[in-house]
């Protein structure tokens, strides 16, 4: 069976060739909606840190590694390495030692826009063939990169390779959407819905048990490729109740005014009922106990800190009175993480029909959405065991 849209015929291999943060540089992109991103990034600095200042350092003679997993197409990823790098460069100074030359590698899926991304990177500042990286000036860029296009549910790089694995806002997209939520047989056919948020307690049961999954083969892959006294850093939409069928703020972009903007085509006569039931976005907002219990069945690695933390709004507005303005961001954020699902799914033309709708109800409902639509975060920092 194949998902027809209206130019696009999407076979049901997996969701990796299709998916990724909508590229470019255009209003919905995911470069020019990724501002609350950036700012829970930086309200957490203090905790990446902490995670660096833990590491056991090697020989200034060998390469620094650092790997982004989920890295997109926006200059998030790009701020996240500096920090990342020019901490670890003071380590070193501090013991007196001349920093390592800094590679890095920025991974997603072969979807991704590494053409944007790669836009984004100042140029390499090399001095006599050597990366001095206490002289380099700040539009310069003190470490070699790399693209590596794949899941991070496998493996990405050789054995014990990697200093540093940094992810942040990514492992909540699952591998793909579980098969019984969209099979009409199965009693977790989430019927009339594109979200788990108050959904069948079984239907959520499907998507905590992929989670589950991919968490575990997301651990096991970095264990091989993590070099001993390395350390990694986590970030990932959670939520704050213990029903999975409560998605907190996930809930409510996915489960609500966008769910209803379907319904919206749906009753026009636009799109098929059941196909949009077979539309379900991938992602699972994580308790933080589900977290730790999959993190300690898996066995590979030792945790040094887990926190749920309250990340804020994902709506960035500059005149929050606005309720047109509020709708316009709700659009645009939503789109640029999904955007790309729902074009393969029903076509370009539907699509902007989808997100015309959500703009309108997030217009009506702006107060509501400013005051409830909040991002909690699992946040964790990981040793090998």
């Amino acid at each position: 069976m194949g998902v027809h849209g209206d130019n696009v015929l999407i076979s049901e291999t997996k969701l990796e060739k299709v998916f990724s943060m909508k590229g470019g540089n255009g209003k919905s992109s995911y470069a020019n909606n990724s501002q609350a991103q950036a700012r829970h990034a930086q309200s957490m600095l203090h905790l990446l840190e902490a995670t660096l200042d833990g590491m056991e350092l090697h020989s200034p003679e060998t390469p620094f590694v650092i790997a982004d997993l989920g890295c997109s197409c926006g200059g998030n990823t790009i701020y996240m390495i500096d920090v990342i790098i020019k901490h670890m460069t003071k380590r070193y100074e501090g013991l007196g030692y001349k920093p390592p030359e800094f590679s890095v590698f920025f991974s997603d899926l072969p979807s991704n826009d590494f053409n944007t991304l790669f836009q984004l990177l100042p140029p390499l500042a090399i001095n006599g063939g050597s990366m001095e990286q206490w002289l380099v000036p700040d539009d310069q860029r003190s470490y070699f990169a790399a693209g590596v296009p794949g899941s991070f549910y496998r493996r990405l790089f050789p054995e014990r390779s990697i200093n540093v694995f940094h992810s942040a806002f990514s492992l909540h997209w699952l591998s793909q959407v579980p098969e019984s939520v969209m099979d009409k047989r199965s009693t977790a056919y989430n019927k009339g819905r594109v979200f788990i948020h108050g959904a069948a307690e079984i239907t959520a049961l499907a998507y905590k048990k992929q989670f589950q999954t991919d968490l575990a083969r997301f651990l096991k892959s970095r264990s091989h490729e993590m070099k001993k006294g390395g350390s990694m850093f986590l970030v990932c939409l959670g939520r704050t109740s213990a029903d999975p069928t409560n998605q907190s703020g996930a809930g409510i972009l996915f489960g609500t005014h966008f769910q209803d903007a379907w319904e919206d085509l749906v009753q026009e006569g636009l799109v098929d009922g059941e196909k949009r039931d077979i539309f379900n976005i991938p992602v699972f907002a994580s308790s933080l106990q589900e977290f730790k219990e999959v993190v300690e069945t898996n066995g590979s690695f030792t945790i040094n800190k887990l926190e749920l933390f309250r990340g804020g709004s994902p709506l960035v507005v500059d005149q929050p009175d606005e309720p047109t303005e509020v709708g316009r961001a709700l659009a645009n954020s939503c789109r640029s993480v999904c955007g790309v699902l729902v074009d393969a799914h029903i076509g370009d033309q539907l699509s902007d029909e989808l997100f015309a709708r959500l703009e309108i109800r997030g217009t009506r409902n702006a107060k509501e959405l400013l005051e409830q639509l909040q991002f909690f975060h699992i946040v964790a920092s990981l040793s090998l065991a």
